[in-house]
């Protein structure tokens, strides 16, 4: 059966548009579509079982994404060449979807439910992290899933001074914001993303602009819905309810909850005396009340503390640890906490401690992204751990979370961008949480700032960060913005605004709404509101250290760059590898070469000056060419019945023949008579020698020439015609060796050898012709 196709266009107004298509994948599902961009394709589905597991009280939630290494035209990594746990960056998007979506579905609604998102197609200039919230949406609309409201994600960049929606890889890279806006048609629901310094109002800008779009993506998904026939949204069991048991529970703990809220009290305090309430209303229930309705006992409990909390703000102005609601806890940090890191700080803000590490390595260290839709590397990243101690319980231990990536990619944000491009190293920053009572993350990013100038990284500008959080009452209008939120204000409040920045601007957020509504007064007041508390907090930070060190430390690397051309990296690494892993083992150093445009550049890592010099004494020996001409330092280390090899001072290894005719301007019979082993002196060098092919050195040149005997006088040029009764005259052989014959030359009055003087005048010869087999001119 040919399917029945349905599409909607939604145009970016840039000549660029994004479709949403219906109808023809995965119709078993309870609603797909296939929302395209360019080339890029992504699959949406979602599935919702008909009835909840006995015993649940949540929404069980699944929202995956994933990018398919067939989409890029690309095989997997790895041995067995197929896609394996989702990667960072999926995670990543994952929680962009997640934290639009779970706040909209029933809250009453128990079924679990499967969202799944993949790329089965990509576009180098797409990127399908901003299509997913509309791709999750869009699928939801054709479902009979309950569900809230439409929503829609885009991203937002600014590039010089004008917002683009949803940019290229390359435009994002000329941006100075980079944000991910979740939203429905009335209400800001998410935000997310870095920024350069940018002030609160350019970013309430940013936000508004993006919400525009949103609202143009979310009419589209309207306009499929009805052309697909919007479904009757199914009925399922909600949970069950008894007012008069709400009452009675309410009249029972919510002033002794309303009076341990207003005490002030510390998180574990506080957690037991509530405790005690609990246990005290549910004692004056009969055993067959607590059989038949303990379940909802305990969830009233629950829902008068939240009301008793939230009045206590809100009638008050106080908060459960008696703060005000701008008020900031007590802070104290230490700085260089750990001996042997590169470098370590502690960040301690009321019940909430961090405690970050700064490793120093080459580009050898550098983490590798490897995605369909991302390869590359990172020369700064950091990781965020969240041991089940820090809040004083125990769990089982199941690898890195979902949580645990996300806010160690929005501290990572925070501070790469304060990072100056100079840095020669590949720097891992490490978060571990002791202790969390409220914005562990934010912790993370102090004492990540911290660590980093402790490990003398010259940071641009230390950076800080806070959370923010709301309390409000629709009935009554009433609401209130909190500084540096608590654990339970977390989770009791209607808000999560995550803020990072400099005293010059923001550098990082992130916003979850759990509210419909959210007007732009309140959040602008939560920006003005946290920009005061990030400044208080950094003047905290720039008590203990205000600039970074002038070094690394000590026992930290060192690090050296030198560029070296092409041709020389084969020698520098030798045959096997041999040179370089020689030289690291003699020099205690790492070595790293990296072939960019056609130049080799080093990277020289070591704790000791001495290792590092040796080593850039060796690249120097190994690239040096000396110019013909200039004067060299040389040592002599072989001796040689025809010379002498030398070393240049300058160059260890390079060596070179001073020919025995060089060495002086006398005739020197024996090389040692001369020069010796270990002698230095100068040479001149004169090039290639064009014999020989090679390399010409002089000592001689460099002496002064001695005067003409002055009893020495120039034998006169005979200009007679040469003939063959001439034997003395290479011209008499008869142009050729043939006729050379031994008795011929042997007739030569030559005179016994040893009556010959060294000064004597010689007769001249004839220039010869190298040209015609060494014969003379002419012949």
């Amino acid at each position: 059966m040919i399917p029945n196709v349905i599409k909607e266009i939604i145009d970016l107004g840039d000549g660029r548009s994004i479709s949403i298509e219906t109808g023809k994948l995965a119709k078993q599902a309870d609603g797909s579509v296939v929302v395209q961009m360019g080339n890029a394709m992504l699959l949406a589905t979602v599935v919702s079982a008909r009835t909840a597991s006995p015993g649940i009280d949540f929404l069980p939630l699944t929202l995956d994404y994933r990018e398919k290494f067939a989409a890029a035209g690309r095989f997997p990594g790895g041995f067995f060449k197929r896609e394996a746990r989702p990667s960072d960056g999926e995670v990543l998007t994952m929680r962009l979807v997640d934290r639009v979506l779970r706040p909209l579905f029933p809250k009453d609604y128990h079924a679990e439910t499967q969202v799944m998102i993949q790329l089965m197609s990509h576009d180098e200039e797409v990127m399908p992290d901003a299509l997913a919230g509309l791709a999750a949406s869009a699928a939801l609309a054709l479902s009979d899933i309950p569900f809230a409201t439409l929503i829609s994600e885009v991203r937002v960049a600014r590039i010089n001074g004008e917002f683009v929606i949803n940019p290229s890889k390359a435009q994002l890279a000329e941006s100075d914001i980079d944000m991910m806006i979740g939203a429905s048609m009335d209400s800001i629901a998410m935000v997310e993303g870095e920024m350069k310094e940018i002030s609160e109002a350019e970013m309430i800008e940013a936000i508004k602009f993006a919400h525009e779009a949103i609202k143009v993506q979310i009419a589209a998904q309207e306009r499929l819905q009805a052309a697909a026939g919007k479904k009757e949204v199914r009925t399922y069991e909600e949970e069950r309810k008894d007012e008069t048991i709400l009452a009675k529970v309410k009249e029972l703990a919510y002033d002794k909850y309303f009076a341990i809220a207003s005490e002030g009290s510390a998180k574990h305090e506080r957690s037991e005396k509530f405790a005690g309430v609990k246990e005290e209303v549910k004692a004056l229930f009969t055993d067959e009340e607590l059989l038949e309705n303990g379940d909802l006992i305990s969830k009233y409990l629950s829902k008068v503390n939240k009301e008793a909390v939230r009045n206590v703000i809100l009638d008050n102005g106080t908060r459960l640890d008696g703060r005000k609601t701008d008020e900031i806890r007590p802070i104290w940090c230490e700085v260089d906490y750990l001996p042997s890191t590169h470098g370590s700080a502690l960040f301690t803000r009321g019940e909430t401690q961090a405690l970050a590490t700064v490793t120093l390595g080459t580009s050898r260290e550098a983490n590798i992204i490897d995605r369909p839709t991302d390869q590359g590397e990172e020369r700064f990243y950091l990781h965020y751990n969240f041991p089940p101690f820090s809040t004083g319980e125990a769990k089982p231990l199941r690898g890195t979370s979902r949580r645990e990536v996300g806010h160690g990619n929005l501290a990572q944000r925070a501070l790469k961008n304060m990072l100056p491009a100079e840095v020669p190293y590949t720097v891992r920053v490490v978060s571990e949480v002791l202790e969390s009572n409220g914005s562990s993350s934010m912790a993370t990013v102090c004492a990540g700032t911290l660590a980093l100038m402790d490990a003398g990284i010259q940071m641009i500008r230390p950076v800080s960060g806070i959370a923010m959080g709301l309390i409000s009452d629709d009935a009554t209008g009433r609401w209130a913005v909190l500084s540096d939120i608590l654990g339970d204000e977390d989770h009791l409040g209607d808000m999560d605004f995550k803020v990072t920045g400099t005293s010059e601007g923001i550098t990082a957020c992130q916003m979850d709404i759990k509210i419909t509504g959210l007007k732009y007064e309140i959040m602008e007041q939560a920006l003005n509101q946290a920009r005061e508390g990030r400044l208080h907090i950094l003047g905290k930070l720039t008590e203990v250290i205000d600039t970074p060190r002038e070094d690394v430390k000590r026992h930290a690397p060192k690090i050296i760059k030198v560029t070296i051309p092409g041709a020389f990296i084969g020698a520098l690494i030798g045959p096997g590898g041999k040179v370089i892993q020689e030289l690291q083992k003699a020099t205690g150093t790492t070595i790293v070469i990296n072939e960019v445009d056609e130049q080799g550049e080093v990277e020289i890592l070591g704790t000791s000056p001495e290792g590092i010099q040796a080593v850039l004494n060796k690249i120097d020996s190994i690239i040096f060419k000396p110019t013909v001409g200039e004067t060299y330092s040389v040592k002599v280390i072989k001796m040689l019945d025809f010379g002498a090899v030398v070393e240049y001072l300058d160059a260890p290894g390079n060596e070179v023949l001073l020919h025995v005719s060089e060495l002086d301007w006398a005739r020197t019979e024996n090389v040692s008579d001369v020069v010796n082993m270990g002698d230095v002196f100068d040479v001149k060098y004169i090039g290639i020698d064009p014999k020989t092919r090679k390399e010409k050195v002089s000592r001689k040149a460099l002496m002064p020439r001695p005067p003409r005997d002055e009893n020495y006088v120039p034998r006169e040029r005979d200009d007679r015609p040469r003939d063959n009764d001439r034997g003395g005259y290479r011209d008499n052989r008869g142009g050729g060796r043939d006729n050379r014959g031994r008795d011929d030359r042997n007739s030569r009055d030559r005179g016994p050898r040893e009556e010959r003087r060294d000064d004597a005048p010689r007769e001249p010869r004839e220039p010869r012709n190298e040209d015609n087999g060494g014969e003379p001119q002419g012949s």
